[in-house]
């Protein structure tokens, strides 16, 4: 299978001018970020990055937040008859006064500025443009009275540059330069109280560029005087020698001529203010000869990437949404530059800016990577793991100085940027007890899909083992456990169900979330595992005692009688038929991993009943439902693409979009209301559902196809699996013809049975295997082959 190939049967064509900066091709390097749009007069390139934000933060009245005892006891006195705990004025002065550090408009990420290059639309008609995916070429078409011309456009995927150069019908330098002027435009939405940009024309470099300041204070003279935290990005743009360029009595921008070979680069320099440049940087003057050469270099770079992993598929809607969200996952992140946020490393004015486009830790920051494992591409977390770094100060200054426990407790929103309280310290939502297991979750994940016993001792060991100190002592405490319960007992108390309810007069619906339990037991199964492979558990053995305590009186899972049965609801009581926006009651199938094809009749059917059952407002669930669907085995592939469909962007991403009234939106709220807040980082996991329809290892045994129909053929190369196996097989004419997998560290392999009996290859020797789980110890880079 040659997937970068592949990828090329899924270019995203628009056949008009795309003015609009949804309607622009997405390009990127996983740090700079780069939308393309053309105006029936002009190309316009907005430019962004993952490392470039508005670094200000506010973080007002620290002393006045109290503590989560404090708080807790005063809240424990408000009558549970009331509707609302905002029926209290003093609990409403707390929420104003907690959320008014969130109100700032920043810190948020900062576009970088825009490219403009214009043309005479008398004599030049732009037609439309294509991306082509395998290698993140955008071919922008022109009518030239009868000549047709390409601008071909790319993001360098080593630098942080731009290439664009035109070329003629016959793939040669055009002739003439159609682009009678070239611009730089910095953004218009920036904030007037910055520094004031500085701006530069080098005539006779043939150079615009301008450097933006951004202040690490809130105050004009920052703590103490101290500027060296301060922050800068520069945006310049060199054309070819022969354009003409003159300057112009505009603001950064100059007229070009009609010389031949044009070609434009435009570098972006970031860093911290001491470090990029007051003067113009040195680009050496482009040329199609050095335009090559640097797109040859990005074209192996994609090359690598397309090699990881590779589908064909029957279904050619599944295939195109499967590589194109893994052409914009290379574009969006990277573990060298900043973890993307929100809406990833695009943005022009206050596109990108909702929610400060930051980390939301109950699902929003997890998702996109959720696709890194099973997709071979495990190296691209590695920026969520630096992330998880990032946070830990706080998440344990947070844990002891506001709640007084050991360990870290993760944040609800958290910011790429300096940060000495919690952004978000709002209890109705900051309460959401499951945002701490779940922050740590895929680092579990990194090391199963692995068996990398170095990231597990290095990257993942510490901030999972602070998770479990933390949730070990709050569901200790003794408000979470004891007579007053009525049971023997942990619970988890009191906690916010993810988007859902805040808090309750009396905490009616704040304990036991479904949520928070799943992760929580998943987190501490991880430990036990963790300390196991680590040779811990003597270290450990005090730690281990108590988690093995909870989990031998860990509360039960909540559920409701519905229309369909039994199902499981997010807390207990709740009803059944309840609108979702995040789809907790499904949590146990997924992120949960408790249930699954792997489970009990009865709790496999219990399962699926609340997959059937669900009530989703949409937004949330794109990925999240649909994946807990494939792992059940009852996702149904018309109506997810039907689905995917619905949501899709003339770009060829999908954005968040609404699909009930009756929960948090009302008849009269616009069902398409987030779709210009940006590009939905989230939902580039896409392809993770598709994964878990052909290939399965949550549980540590390998199932085929499990949500595919095997009259449709597919095939799919080197997916990951736990265990550190990469997989490839083929479904074809109603049955599996054949499994390849690679055993990259050695484990034993378990496999189930998709035949009466395998015949299993391994080098020269050959065996009949039988039974519903095969099994097999392998040798680190063994290639295993199993047919009927």
């Amino acid at each position: 299978m040659n997937t970068k190939e592949q990828a090329s049967k899924h270019a995203i064509s628009y056949d008009r001018p795309a003015s609009g900066f949804f309607e622009g091709a997405l390009l990127g390097n996983g740090g700079l970020g780069a939308v393309v749009t053309t105006r029936p007069d002009a190309v316009v390139i907005h430019f962004g990055h993952n490392n470039v934000w508005d670094i200000r933060i506010a973080e007002n009245h620290q002393d006045k937040i109290g503590t989560f005892e404090d708080l807790f006891a005063r809240l424990k006195k408000i009558p549970a008859g009331y509707s609302s705990l905002n029926e209290e004025a003093w609990y409403r002065e707390y929420v104003a006064m907690t959320s008014e550090n969130y109100d700032f408009p920043y810190p948020r990420p900062m576009p970088c500025g825009s490219m403009l290059l214009g043309f005479d639309r008398r004599t030049t008609e732009v037609l439309g443009h294509k991306l082509r995916i395998e290698n993140g070429l955008c071919e922008i078409y022109f009518k030239v009275g009868d000549t047709a011309v390409t601008l071909l456009v790319f993001v360098d995927q080593h630098v942080d540059r731009l290439w664009a150069t035109l070329q003629d019908s016959d793939g040669l330098s055009a002739r003439a330069n159609i682009f009678n002027r070239i611009k730089l435009i910095p953004d218009p939405n920036t904030p007037p109280e910055l520094p004031t940009l500085a701006a530069s024309v080098d005539v006779t470099g043939s150079c615009l560029s301008f450097r933006q300041t951004l202040p690490y204070s809130l105050t004009e003279e920052g703590p103490a005087g101290d500027r060296s935290k301060d922050r800068a990005f520069r945006l310049s743009a060199r054309v070819s020698r022969e354009a003409a360029f003159q300057e112009s009595t505009q603001v950064l921008e100059a007229k070009l001529g009609e010389g031949a070979n044009f070609t434009v680069c435009i570098e972006l320099n970031e860093g911290l203010d001491a470090n990029v440049p007051w003067e113009i940087p040195v680009i050496d003057s482009p040329d199609q000869e050095s335009f090559s050469a640097a797109l040859d270099l990005s074209d192996k770079k994609w090359e690598d990437y397309w090699s990881r992993s590779g589908v064909i598929l029957e279904d050619e809607f599944l295939e195109r949404v499967w590589y194109r969200n893994l052409y914009f996952f290379q574009c969006s992140v990277k573990p060298e530059a900043t973890c993307p946020g929100i809406f990833a490393n695009w943005s022009y004015g206050k596109i990108g800016s909702e929610w400060h486009g930051d980390y939301h830790m109950n699902y929003n920051t997890q998702q996109p990577f959720w696709l890194a494992f099973s997709s071979n591409h495990v190296d691209k977390h590695l920026a969520y793991v630096n992330m998880v770094d990032h946070v830990l100060p706080v998440s344990r200054k947070w844990a002891q100085e506001y709640y007084g426990l050991r360990g870290a407790y993760y944040p609800h929103s958290a910011y790429p940027v300096e940060m000495n309280m919690m952004p978000y310290p709002v209890p109705h939502w900051g309460w959401e007890v499951c945002e701490t297991p779940w922050t740590v979750q895929s680092l579990w994940w990194h090391y199963l899909y692995t068996m990398d016993k170095a990231f597990l001792a290095d990257r993942a060991y510490t901030p999972i083992k602070e998770a479990v100190l933390f949730m070990v002592d709050y569901m200790k405490r003794p408000d979470a456990h004891g007579e007053a319960w009525g049971d023997d007992r942990y619970h988890i108390f009191p906690t916010v169900v993810p988007e859902l309810y805040e808090l309750t007069p009396g905490f009616k619906k704040n304990s036991d979330c479904i949520v928070d339990l799943t992760l929580t037991k998943f987190l501490f199964r991880a430990f036990l595992e963790a300390c196991e492979a680590l040779g811990l558990n003597k270290a450990e053995a005090e730690l281990l005692a108590e988690v093995g305590d909870i989990l031998g009186k860990f509360p039960e899972y909540p559920t409701a009688k519905s229309q369909r049965g039994t199902v499981f609801v997010s807390v207990p009581g709740e009803d059944p038929e309840v609108v979702y926006n995040v789809p907790n009651g499904i949590s146990t199938v997924f992120p949960g991993e408790d249930h699954g094809l792997h489970s009990s009749p009865e709790r496999y059917q219990i399962g699926v009943n609340s997959y059937l059952n669900h009530r989703n407002e949409g937004g949330n669930e794109l990925v999240f439902l649909n994946l807990a669907g494939a792992r059940l085995g009852q996702l149904d592939l018309e109506r997810f693409k039907r689905q995917i469909d619905y949501c899709l962007l003339p770009n060829g991403t999908c954005t968040d979009k609404l699909l009930e009234s009756g929960g948090r939106y009302s008849d009269t709220t616009p069902f398409d209301y987030m779709g210009p807040m940006g590009i939905w980082f989230e939902n580039f996991a896409l392809p993770v559902v598709i994964n878990e329809c052909l290939m399965q290892s949550y549980n540590g045994i390998i199932r085929f196809f499990p949500n595919w129909p095997l009259n449709r053929r597919a095939e799919f190369r080197t997916l990951r699996a736990v265990g550190g196996f990469l997989v490839s097989a083929i479904a074809d004419a109603g049955m599996i013809q054949g499994i390849e997998i690679y055993s990259e560290a050695g484990s034993p392999l378990r496999v189930y049975n998709p035949w009466g009996k395998a015949r299993c290859i391994r080098g020269r020797e050959e065996e009949t295997l039988t039974g519903d789980i095969l099994a097999l110890e392998t040798e680190k880079g063994e290639k295993i082959r199993l047919i009927p």
